[in-house]
């Protein structure tokens, strides 16, 4: 595809993780205090974070001590806009790909300040989360819309869910994990970062978009697999999507099958799948007699994910506004980007 005299600035939304130790409790403090995590006024919601970080900072703090003491996101990210870009590229720098984390550096204010500099004639906000939610990419979209108000029209992906690149990088790290470890008798665990139960009810589609990614997978896997959604990362009191993914190592082990998990809404190696994944229900595996525990690996950088990514990209640039790469969710899902843009 061609440019022409367009001038393109790509920005790749995530949510971020602390440099070292002594980020995560502010790192913590910016999560709990987005709207879109804790539905509660500012005056009420501020302390709240606050005290939650506190309470959570020392439990992170190890967590992320397995990783060297900070989150590898930023880096993870960094190499995903370094081959995104070079996928898109040929165009003499004009085209550039830039990156906003929603709860820690580079943030979009940071970032907004440099796309100014850049000068764009179009902005493709891009969001690493391949299914919508409220609490991933409208919040990431909405940081974005407050911090930018430099030059560029706006195209926006709200999701990308069955991306042909995304579901046939999955479809052959499940592959090549289970061939790798002789094909062993295991069911497949798709397993998703969990929301509220009351967020999906006020029509957030991710939940349906999850599992619209799962079915494609397993398709493009071309084999009949025993295969289960579950859903991770449960934090709070609230009641989240179930089953969660230690109720289904569980099951498992109850029916003698191994398992081999698949982080099917996360697209880069970190805290959720280094420590949770690979420590936490690895360990849970092993003391409920699970006979085999894979983990496939996020999708990172392989090639067929950046070419769909690019794809994506540049489907984005030939409409306006916000819309999806590939099909639309169901009119039932009252928080769909598109349609609420639409509605406008």
């Amino acid at each position: 595809m061609s440019l022409g005299d367009r001038r393109v600035a790509v920005v790749l939304f995530n949510l971020g993780g602390p440099d070292g130790p002594a980020d995560v409790r502010p790192f913590l403090r910016n999560l709990f205090a987005d709207p879109a995590i804790i539905d509660l006024p500012a005056v009420a919601r501020y302390p709240l974070a606050a005290l939650i970080a506190g309470a959570r900072a020392s439990k992170a703090i190890a967590s992320y001590a397995v990783m060297g003491g900070g989150s590898p996101l930023l880096a993870g990210t960094e190499a995903q806009a370094r081959a995104l870009e070079a996928a898109l590229q040929g165009h003499d720098g004009s085209l550039k790909v830039f990156i906003a984390m929603r709860y820690w550096s580079p943030t979009s204010d940071q970032t907004a300040r440099d796309v100014e500099a850049f000068a764009p004639t179009d902005i493709v906000l891009t969001p690493l989360y391949p299914q919508f939610s409220t609490t991933t990419t409208a919040s990431s979209l909405a940081a974005w819309r407050r911090a930018y108000r430099g030059p560029g029209e706006i195209h926006a992906l709200c999701c990308w869910y069955d991306n042909a690149g995304l579901i046939e990088a999955h479809a052959e790290a499940i592959r090549a994990t289970w061939e790798k470890a002789g094909r062993p008798n295991v069911r497949l665990l798709f397993s998703a970062h969990g929301i509220p139960v009351k967020t999906a009810e006020r029509g957030d589609p991710y939940a349906w978009q999850v599992e619209a990614t799962c079915r494609a997978i397993v398709q493009r896997l071309g084999e009949k697999w025993d295969w289960r959604l579950c859903y991770q990362s449960r934090v709070g009191p609230l009641e989240w999507l179930g089953p969660t993914t230690p109720e289904e190592i569980r099951a498992a082990a109850g029916d003698g099958i191994g398992v081999l998990v698949a982080p099917v809404s996360f697209v880069s190696e970190h805290i959720e799948t280094l420590v949770e994944l690979d420590r936490d229900y690895a360990a849970l595996a092993r003391s409920a007699g699970v006979s085999c525990y894979l983990r496939a690996p996020a999708v990172g950088v392989d090639g067929a994910f950046i070419h769909g990514l690019a794809q994506a990209v540049w489907g984005a640039l030939e409409r306006r506004g916000t819309g999806p790469d590939g099909a639309p969710c169901p009119s039932r899902f009252a928080c769909c980007a598109r349609r609420k843009e639409m509605a406008a």
